[in-house]
């Protein structure tokens, strides 16, 4: 499109009526032969760009409102254009750099996990193709109510968290895309302005690389290879017939992830090498499972991650570290309850990484955020009335001496002055409403370990020591009440602690076995994500299964399947 000044244009067309009044002299003839040239060239322009001024958007946006839009993306827009009286932004004398910008910006939408189809670009783009006033109208609010409901999911995220993952509790962002669109236009730096919306973190930028390298290998039609499901385990140095697909799954990997590892010889062979152990050790780590380079079904179903299921875990966990706040601190935990998997970040660099534990299906651990306080070290493990009637009280019935065997005791109350002989309770005859409560002692059976760390939330959870090492090698590490367990708690008391961890000698006082306490002189964030897909820091990319089928919740409520 190209847009003419009204003034300029109405004189033009006043030019065009007179013509034929004028006398044409030979002098003149020059001029009025260039005169003839330009008119052929405005004149379609004229009748093919219709005029948008101030008030016909006032009155369709009133028009709006009494027929009852009357939803945020509504009030959006008419804020944003009652802030500016209503002057058009696309359609103005020099609309087409201004409108393309935009419109190239709403097609980006697919690099970050959205869609452009959410922000109506096709439609969007036909209009700007038609010449009629009410096209040229619909054109100039489209624009506007998309490039409003973009700044906003960028930012943000598209969906309501609460209402896609319920077991999500960390408030969204806040953000008012009408004053950044005014800010933005007002400074003339549409694409830099959009361009810092979406999260400014490593996590964020090496899923979104990924991303838009397997929207442009999907767009080619590839499929990859799939393992056929087997009841038996594949093991290095074995004969299978499927180890030739399980190589060529591999060589595929390699073409996408470009880890050397995964560039191994192509061959009909079905005797599992140790080239193949390497490679599949290396994929077993990239996809969260214990690398003992066996192919089992933990294992094959990683393998058969099809590419378009890689591109919705990807999609979801951008939409997810969209809802964090965009602070997240000089010094942090980020806890990754669908990885398995914790890390410290200090000044932007990954510090300390482990292995966790965390609850099983029924009691699985929420997402939320605090800030630990202080640590407890040789803890007493106060059980939790439901703990306690649905576990403990079972294992007590069937072994009269489970209790005492584990340093249970039973106490009448949670002030635990009263303490009760268990032989002496009728254990067959106690119900759902037990009338006990029970405290494990400080000691190497103690649930929690030597140390726990603590920080307030309405869930009761915290992370801690665990005896069971055992289970950190295990794929699916889903075995707590809710609680995380820690591979490495006396490096994370450094890390929380900081330079107050020496002083804190907290060898030495969990040696002396007594219960103490240790405050922290400066409390540290923790974040507790369910991400399936989440980076290293490096830019390399890992994947997770969906344990509690949170992604596939979200991803049905986003309709992005």
């Amino acid at each position: 499109m190209i847009f003419l000044d009204r003034e300029y244009r109405n004189s033009l067309l006043l030019y065009v009526q007179n013509f034929g009044k004028f006398r044409i002299t030979f002098s003149t003839l020059s001029q009025y032969l260039t005169f003839f040239v330009l008119i052929s060239i405005a004149l379609p322009v004229i009748a093919e760009n219709p005029v948008i001024d101030a008030e016909s958007i006032r009155e369709q946006l009133a028009k709006n409102v009494q027929n009852s839009q009357k939803n945020a993306t509504q009030a959006n827009l008419q804020r944003f254009y009652a802030q500016r009286d209503y002057q058009p932004v696309w359609l103005t004398e020099h609309p087409a750099a201004r409108l393309d910008a935009a419109l190239t910006l709403i097609g980006q939408a697919d690099e970050e996990g959205l869609s452009s189809d959410d922000y109506h670009l096709e439609s969007l783009r036909v209009l700007r193709d038609k010449a009629s006033d009410q096209d040229a109208l619909s054109l100039e609010l489209g624009a506007t109510r998309s490039l409003l409901a973009l700044a906003h999911d960028l930012y943000s995220g598209r969906l309501t968290a609460s209402q896609a993952d319920p077991d999500w509790h960390i408030p969204q962002p806040q953000f008012d895309p009408v004053s950044f669109l005014q800010q933005a236009l007002a400074a003339g730096e549409l694409e830099p302005a959009f361009a810092g919306l979406s999260p400014d973190i490593p996590q964020y930028r090496a899923l979104r690389q990924l991303l838009e390298k397997l929207h442009a290998l999907a767009a080619t039609g590839a499929l990859w290879t799939r393992i056929p499901e087997e009841a038996a385990s594949i093991r290095p140095y074995t004969g299978n017939v499927s180890v030739p697909l399980i190589r060529q799954r591999i060589r595929e990997a390699y073409h996408v992830f470009e880890k050397p590892e995964y560039d191994i010889a192509d061959s009909d062979s079905k005797f599992y090498d140790d080239q193949l152990e390497t490679a599949i050790k290396t994929f077993q780590r990239q996809y969260g499972l214990n690398a003992d380079g066996v192919i089992g079904k933990n294992t094959r179903r990683a393998l058969n991650m099809t590419l378009d299921e890689h591109i919705r875990r990807l999609r979801i966990s951008l939409e997810r570290l969209r809802w964090l706040p965009r602070n997240l601190g000089n010094r942090y935990i980020l806890v990754n309850i669908s990885g398995f998997n914790l890390i410290a970040v200090q000044e932007g660099v990954r510090v300390l990484n482990m292995r966790i534990v965390v609850g099983r299906d029924y009691r699985s651990t929420p997402s939320f955020s605090s800030k630990i306080s202080h640590l407890v070290l040789n803890p007493y493990w106060n059980v939790p009335a439901s703990i306690a009637r649905k576990d403990l009280l079972p294992k007590q019935k069937n072994n009269p001496d489970y209790l005492a065997s584990e340093g249970i005791r039973v106490f009448s109350d949670y002030q635990y002055r009263s303490e009760l002989d268990p032989y002496s309770i009728d254990w067959h005859s106690a119900g759902n409403a037990l009338p006990y409560v029970f405290r494990q002692d400080p000691g190497k059976r103690n649930a929690l370990g030597t140390i726990k760390f603590m920080f307030p939330n309405p869930f009761s959870i915290y992370l801690h020591d665990t005896p069971s090492k055992y289970l950190f090698q295990k794929d699916i590490r889903t075995f707590s009440s809710g609680c995380i367990r820690l591979e490495k708690p006396l490096q994370l008391a450094e890390f929380v602690l900081g330079k107050s961890f020496e002083q804190a000698d907290i060898a030495e006082k969990i040696r002396s076995g007594k219960t103490q306490t240790v405050n922290l002189s400066e409390r540290v964030p923790v974040y507790l994500l369910y991400l399936t897909a989440w980076s290293n820091g490096q830019g390399e990319v890992y994947f997770s299964s969906d344990v509690y089928g949170r992604d596939q919740r979200a991803l049905a409520y986003a309709h992005w399947q």
